[in-house]
């Protein structure tokens, strides 16, 4: 038998954390990393957070699952707050972000059936999209690398180029349920949609009565120093999917709709069994208790500029590998000369955590937990590590 225990569908690098503290994870053998990943933008109160810990802690103690048969006076909590700090009037708890997209989709098509018409059932979505690994998250997107070998893909999608609001306008029919967007797209490079494009989908539901559905999972809960990055653009959705940083690592996922949108979602359309089971919860709250305050997310915003300045400080240093920066508070990318995931792997050689992102983008996704001192050090070990990856080009 050749096949590892773990199936083999990650290019796992050789990092192998055991234990996270603060913004630096350990490996096994007592390797010290810089973590500018933070899981992907999951732990976006680093590792350890004693608020998080004690949480966790204190529920596993008391009730860690239930059915969803029975009440939940955790999740109505949770729900409530989330509902008084957005745009919703109501959420559905998940396990991940997929699974949020998942329960947002259905939600839109369920919408138009509920009044009465079913042969609208498409979602307008966009190109370089990424909305999970599911059959229908990835019938939703036209990347091959995420689509190929899993034909037939799942029809009701039509995938226009991102940031076009024309495009969008022109692929409008009959079978329009709405659009499915992310404000900015993470894996396809930290490209923030512009302030005309999301408005003018919102006005194009608001005519035709469609849904705008926001994938936040990655750009949501803080990160670039909005609760939610939809604040930026002076709009609302009609449903939103949530997902990563509000459970600061715990799986933890939520499709939030407002009483409109979830008009069709009524006993027996859908269900989870683990979704919104009261250690989720627990962990959902604790995130809430640290980041749902004006002060967290100045300070998130400040981060995020001190950031944004330092790298392009940094940049005419070495302008032979890094272009540019851009995003929006502490969800930064690098866009790069070079190829970035290569670039990622040799940081990681030097203890330092970052990810690959489409458009050749070097991802900047540190736990929004970060003081001046981390920006410091990250930048000047990027750029030291930046000076030392010349040698190995120029001799090529």
């Amino acid at each position: 038998m050749t096949i590892t225990p773990l199936m083999p569908v990650y290019p796992r690098s050789p990092v192998r954390p055991v234990r996270g503290e603060g913004v630096y994870l350990f490996g096994e053998k007592g390797e010290k990393y810089l973590d500018f990943a933070s899981g992907i933008a999951v732990n976006l109160l680093g590792h350890g957070h004693p608020v998080l810990t004690k949480a966790i802690q204190e529920q596993a103690a008391t009730l860690i699952h239930v059915s969803n048969l029975y009440g939940s006076p955790q999740g109505e909590a949770l729900a409530k707050r989330l509902v008084d700090m957005t745009f919703a009037d109501t959420v559905f708890f998940t396990n991940s972000g997929a699974e949020a997209v998942e329960a947002s989709i259905k939600t839109a098509r369920r919408y138009h059936h509920h009044h009465g018409r079913p042969e609208k059932h498409t979602l307008i979505t966009f190109s370089n999209a990424f909305h999970g690994r599911t059959m229908a998250t990835i019938s939703a997107t036209d990347q091959a690398k995420l689509r190929d070998g899993f034909a037939p893909l799942l029809p009701g999608f039509a995938v226009v180029e991102f940031d076009n609001l024309e495009a969008a306008r022109k692929a409008v029919t009959e079978h329009t349920a709405g659009f499915l967007v992310e404000p900015i797209q993470g894996e396809g490079g930290i490209r923030p949609a512009s302030q005309e494009f999301m408005r003018g989908l919102r006005e194009l539901c608001d005519e035709h009565d469609l849904m705008l559905v926001l994938d936040e999972v990655q750009c949501g809960l803080a990160r670039t120093g909005k609760f939610f990055a939809y604040e930026h653009y002076g709009i609302e959705p009609d449903i939103l999917a949530s997902a990563k940083g509000i459970g600061g690592g715990f799986p933890l996922g939520a499709c939030l709709a407002t009483e409109k949108a979830a008009a069709g979602m009524v006993v027996g359309t859908h269900g989870s069994t683990y979704g919104g089971n009261p250690l989720a919860m627990a962990a959902g709250e604790a995130v809430l208790d640290v980041v749902a305050n004006d002060e967290f997310l100045e300070h998130v915003r400040l981060m995020g500029d001190r950031l944004r300045g330092a790298l392009e400080q940094m940049i005419p240093n070495h302008d032979h590998l890094f272009e540019s920066v851009r995003g929006i508070g502490l969800m930064l990318g690098i866009r790069m000369k070079t190829d970035s995931r290569a670039f990622v792997g040799y940081l990681r050689e030097h203890g330092i955590l970052t990810v690959a992102a489409g458009d050749n983008v070097l991802r900047v996704l540190p736990p929004l937990v970060i003081e001046e001192s981390h920006v410091t050090e990250f930048v000047e070990r990027l750029s030291e590590a930046a000076r030392r990856y010349e040698l190995p080009q120029q001799a090529a």
